[in-house]
C-alpha cells in the first residue's frame, strides 16, 4: 500500500502537534510539581560594637526633596543582636520555688500567724449612755375655762368661757380676745384653736 503526498503531508503535520503538546504537558508538570528556588538571602552581619540610635535626616528644601537628595537613614538589620544570653537564662532555670509552706487552695494547711492586737479596742471607763436629742417645746395651754353653755333664741347652743375676771359667751366660730376661735360646743367640753400657734386644745367643762 503507497502512501500519497498529501498524507505524507498530513502525516508530519500530526507529528508536529503533538510534539508540541508532549513538550506543553512536560512544561506544565514540571513548573506545578517542582517549586521555584528560593532567593538566595543576603547575608546578615552581627553588631559588635554598640548601637547607636539614628535618625532620620529630613530637607528643609522642597527642591532637595524633589530632587532626591533628602535622605533617611533607619536601624538595619544588621545592627540588631539577635544573639541570645546563655548565662541569664541558665540562672533563672536554676532558681527552685520553695514557697512558705502553706497551700491557699487547703484550709487545713499552715497556719496564719494573725498578730494579737496591742491594746482593746474598746475605751476604758463607763459606758456612755445615749441621750436623745430634745424634743420642740410644749406648746402652753389655752389660758380659758368652759364653765357652762346657754341656748340662742335660734337654737345655736353658746358656751360661757373665762378668762382671768372676764367672761366670754361665744359660739361656734366665734374669736376670745383675737387670738382663741371656738370651733366645736357640746355639752361637756369645748373645742378652741389657739390661731397664734395652731395649737388645738380641748376645755372640759368646769366640775365634771
Amino acid at each position: 500500500m503507497r502512501i500519497g503526498t498529501e498524507d505524507k503531508k498530513k502525516l508530519a503535520v500530526l507529528g508536529v502537534v503533538g510534539a508540541l503538546g508532549i513538550g506543553a504537558a512536560v512544561y506544565i508538570y514540571t513548573s506545578l510539581v517542582v517549586p521555584d528556588a528560593p532567593a538566595p538571602a543576603s547575608p546578615v552581619a552581627l553588631a559588635t560594637g554598640p548601637v547607636k540610635a539614628t535618625t532620620m535626616v529630613r530637607s528643609s528644601k522642597v527642591g532637595d526633596v524633589a530632587g532626591g537628595t533628602a535622605k533617611s537613614v533607619g536601624t538595619t538589620s544588621a545592627q540588631l543582636d539577635p544573639t541570645l544570653k546563655m548565662g541569664p537564662m541558665l540562672v533563672t532555670e536554676a532558681l527552685v520555688y520553695s514557697g512558705s509552706g502553706r497551700n491557699i487552695f487547703s484550709f487545713n494547711s499552715a497556719p496564719i500567724d494573725i498578730p494579737k492586737p496591742v491594746a482593746s479596742v474598746r475605751p476604758k471607763g463607763p459606758v456612755p449612755v445615749f441621750t436623745p436629742l430634745p424634743g420642740p417645746p410644749a406648746l402652753p395651754p389655752i389660758d380659758l375655762k368652759f364653765f357652762g353653755t346657754a341656748t340662742s333664741a335660734n337654737g345655736h347652743r353658746q358656751a360661757f368661757l373665762l378668762k382671768g375676771e372676764d367672761v366670754f359667751l361665744a359660739s361656734d366660730g366665734d374669736i376670745v380676745q383675737r387670738r382663741y376661735k371656738v370651733l366645736t360646743i357640746s355639752a361637756n367640753s369645748v373645742l378652741v384653736e389657739d390661731m397664734a400657734n395652731n395649737n388645738r386644745q380641748s376645755l372640759p367643762l368646769i366640775g365634771h
